[in-house]
């Protein structure tokens, strides 16, 4: 697209992570957009654009995080009004893409939603998506527009780096997970590990055996998300059963829910390395550190809105 038609870039946000979009459009050195996102008395959700955006390419930043429906909503609402606006391009910057993980039939008779909400996004008048670790990469083939895929890797290996931890594994806490693991074993220079999981419900899991050395060894859990950390907290514990020494764990996007806190008080974790894509709960067991992902997402908005690859994003530095 040629936007030499639409040369001012507007950004906005909904209510699902404001503290997120300041940062972003701090790095960018832009003001965040004027948009009134509220709701009625009965709670539908009520959006008005309070700048003029005829031409411009606007941005509008908004994880679908808990409360999912109400923070989906609120996105699609902006897209609509700004569409009717007249803005030249819309782009929805979903740090965290919820509804991910229903991306395929695994039972007679369910939804694929990932599919759904992609096609209403669209439908809405989205032009390009930007997100981050999605739950599963075949998921942008779910929409027939453009999608940049960033990844938080390049922000956590650097804060890992800095712990300059000895001895490090980089462990999957299961199978799905080897790819991304792998990824940061590269990265750090280091071998891989695998535990083995059996889900038991959709809260907990149990990990039964470990495919690779970790005794002696200090251990980094590698994951894209965690709501309840059942999957990170059994892992660490087959983990210190076999030997190892401090545990880590670096997850993309973690969704603390009350059980969550709770395991995590009680976990065998040193520290639960983490981005920003979701509003950070102030009561966390003490083990949660925050890093920010907003100079990285925003030099991805920099980067569409000046026609630039964003591909150089993805890499890593290697170890000096």
């Amino acid at each position: 697209m040629n936007l030499s038609s639409c040369p001012e870039m507007k950004i906005f946000t909904g209510n699902a992570h404001p503290a997120l979009a300041k940062d972003i459009c701090s790095y960018l050195d832009v003001e965040l957009g004027d948009a009134t996102v509220s709701s009625f008395p009965d709670g539908e959700t009520f959006v008005k654009i309070n700048d003029n955006i005829r031409g411009r390419d606007v941005f509008i930043i908004q994880p679908t995080c808990p409360p999912t429906n109400q923070n989906l909503m609120e996105l699609l609402i902006l897209v609509d009004a700004a569409r009717r606006a007249s803005a030249a391009r819309i782009t929805a910057v979903i740090p965290f893409f919820g509804y991910a993980r229903q991306d395929r039939k695994d039972q007679p008779r369910v939804p694929i939603t990932a599919k759904l909400v992609a096609n209403i996004l669209v439908a809405s008048g989205v032009n390009r998506v930007l997100t981050m670790d999605l739950h599963a990469q075949q998921l942008q083939g779910f929409f027939d527009i453009p999608v940049d895929h960033l990844h938080a890797m390049p922000v956590m290996v650097e804060y890992i780096r800095a712990l300059n931890i000895q001895n490090l594994i980089v462990v999957s806490p299961d199978i799905g997970g080897v790819k991304m693991a792998s990824a940061y074993a590269s990265a750090l220079g280091t071998r891989l590990a695998i535990v083995v999981k059996q889900r038991k419900s959709a809260t907990e899991t149990e990990a039964s055996h470990i495919i690779g050395e970790v005794e002696g060894k200090n251990i980094l859990i590698v994951d894209d998300l965690t709501e309840t950390a059942g999957t990170i907290t059994s892992a660490a514990r087959i983990l210190r059963e076999n030997g190892a020494l401090d545990i880590y764990a670096s997850i993309s996007h973690t969704i603390l829910t009350d059980l969550a806190v709770e395991r995590l008080k009680g976990s065998d974790l040193k520290e639960l390395i983490t981005t920003n894509s979701v509003p950070a709960r102030p009561e966390n067991g003490g083990r949660v550190s925050y890093q920010s992902v907003a100079s990285l997402l925003g030099e991805g908005i920099k980067r569409i809105h000046d026609d630039e690859s964003v591909s150089s994003l993805f890499e890593v530095k290697p170890n000096k």
